[in-house]
């Protein structure tokens, strides 16, 4: 392949953080199974619908933040000059485009919970350098996603799906306000940290009796994988955030997996885990932030 097509592709990927892609899709597969499952013939337009979504309002983050990378992130696509800032918006604003007409496509329901994701995602993107708060924007796009593929399935949005999606709400939070660490200096806040735990807490007090067993299991895998991704946190440095930052994200499929843990078949079990091993691999070679 000519190299040229090759260096245009990347540059597409590192805007898109295509290494996060495996996780969208996971949190689609959680929600729809919370859902009831079913409805086969809409999921590919489920997917393409928010994984587009997704490529949006990435491309559209590096648009809005173009003038704080070219002071602070010198080695972005946009301020490296790879691609232009118009560009970038074109991008943008047609995934979006894309992802919202996909899922209008689905039904008049998906179709309003897609426009409530958009504005989210729009309001995230022009905002999360200058609020504090942020990270639950970006916490609440996630709850969306769930709620969304729950709309497509065939029992439809229930109490599931939505107490599940709150809970990764609060992971994804919990490790935004972590990554805003990178570059800073001052004493690491441990509440983020704390907030990783909630979809653990939320599978005890919810998955009882006989679901219990699979919950603790799975409670324990997400819980050493958090552990493990934190702990170079309190041994410091800007490259210890990062690392931790880009396994956090790929734990958003453990916690996918844990939100169907008392009823998860095998089938579904190994997807996470290939959904899992996707993004590690893909964070090797387009970065996960």
């Amino acid at each position: 392949m000519n190299r040229d097509v090759v260096r245009q592709l990347r540059t597409l990927f590192v805007l898109g953080r295509i290494s996060n892609l495996p996780t969208v899709w996971s949190n689609c597969l959680a929600g729809w199974w919370l859902g009831g499952g079913g409805n086969f013939q809409k999921l590919p337009l489920l997917f393409f619908g928010v994984s587009s979504l997704y490529l949006g309002g990435m491309f559209l983050n590096d648009a809005f933040d173009a003038d704080f990378d070219r002071q602070r992130r010198a080695e972005r696509p946009i301020p490296s000059d790879v691609i232009s800032l118009q560009a970038v918006w074109r991008w943008g604003l047609a995934w979006l485009g894309l992802g919202a007409l996909s899922l209008i496509a689905v039904s008049k329901t998906t179709g309003m919970l897609a426009l409530a994701l958009l504005l989210c995602i729009i309001i995230y993107d022009a905002t999360h350098k200058v609020i504090t708060a942020s990270p639950w924007l970006m916490g609440t796009c996630r709850f969306w996603v769930y709620v969304i593929a729950a709309s497509v399935s065939m029992r439809g949005v229930n109490g599931w799906a939505i107490w599940c999606g709150a809970a990764l709400a609060f992971y994804v939070a919990g490790l935004s306000y972590t990554a805003r660490r990178e570059g800073l200096r001052g004493p690491i806040s441990y509440w983020p940290l704390a907030a990783l735990a909630t979809p653990i807490f939320w599978a005890m007090l919810m998955d009882t009796g006989e679901n219990r067993a699979p919950a603790i299991w799975l409670s324990l895998i997400l819980a050493l994988w958090v552990t493990r991704c934190v702990r170079p946190i309190f041994q410091a440095g800007e490259a210890s955030i990062a690392r931790t930052v880009s396994g956090l994200l790929a734990g958003i499929v453990f916690v996918d997996w844990l939100a169907v843990a008392p009823e998860c078949p095998r089938e579904l079990s190994i997807t996470f885990l290939i959904l899992f091993g996707a993004t590690l691999g893909l964070q090797r070679f387009a970065p996960a932030a």
